[in-house]
């Protein structure tokens, strides 16, 4: 499995509103890719539907190919469940559940598509999991208690370690330090460099500094208008994005002139 996302000409409807308009782009795999563009151009929406998490709003329907390793998960047949399992999702804001300890909270996810796993075996996978979202260190002696306990950056990661306890591909992060603190950013940056050794990782900022220091590939989205379908403008590496891009929009947007 390389873990390769290919979206050719997707459109993303909620209801007879049209979001994301003929979306054709390539994910590298085990690489960082990140959307940019101003609010309400279609990002997180785009980002939503790469594990179809966007079909929780009703009316949300998809035209086009959005393919994993060659197998279109919009195909018949294809359990939007098994998807998400196979593309973790990190949200805006930590949610970790807050009833459940630590450790319940890394595994959620793994005891909802009813794995069972022995005693050991969980234990082995919250200390694998945490160690993968640089926590176990912090946490290691208070699993048993509540995950909401934590520090912002802390259930952030937390919320990290519960998505990839479940051996996901791909890992999506929606705008995932826009409420943290700047020593919290700092940490989570850190954790998406390495992460990318082993996830294809795709992330919307706000955030130009961090897009530039995050990611291999940025891909700028833009609307023509209020109520205009979100359209994506250009996609290179990062560097040339930010240093010599094609289109005079995106030049505007990343300079600070619109947006």
């Amino acid at each position: 499995m390389s873990n390769r996302i290919d979206i050719t000409d997707l459109d993303i409807y909620y209801g007879k509103f049209h979001a994301v308009e003929k979306v054709t782009v390539n994910i590298e795999p085990k690489s960082v890719t990140a959307f940019i563009g101003p609010s309400g151009c279609g990002k997180s929406t785009l980002l939503r539907s790469i594990n179809r998490m966007h079909e929780m709003t009703p009316g949300a329907t998809v035209t086009g190919s959005l393919e994993l390793d060659g197998q279109n998960l919009y195909a018949s047949g294809i359990d939007p469940v098994e998807v998400r399992k196979q593309i973790g999702m990190v949200f805006q804001r930590a949610n970790p559940f807050p009833t459940m300890t630590i450790r319940e909270n890394v595994l959620a996810g793994v005891r909802l598509s009813n794995k069972r796993l022995s005693r050991s075996d969980a234990d082995d996978l919250v200390e694998r999991s945490l160690r993968g979202a640089n926590l176990w260190n912090e946490v290691k002696d208070r699993l048993d208690l509540s995950g909401s306990g934590l520090s912002g950056g802390q259930q952030q990661r937390l919320c990290i370690a519960r998505a990839i306890a479940v051996e996901p591909q791909v890992l999506l992060m929606d705008e995932p330090c826009s409420a943290l603190d700047p020593i919290s950013t700092l940490a989570i940056e850190d954790l998406i460099s390495q992460l990318r050794e082993n996830y294809t990782i795709v992330i919307v900022t706000h955030n130009m500094q961090q897009a530039a220091r995050v990611s291999d590939r940025t891909a700028f989205f833009n609307l023509a208008g209020v109520g205009q379908p979100g359209r994506l403008i250009e996609v290179d590496e990062t560097s040339t994005i930010f240093s010599s891009p094609k289109v005079q929009a995106t030049e505007d947007y990343i300079s600070g002139r619109f947006g």
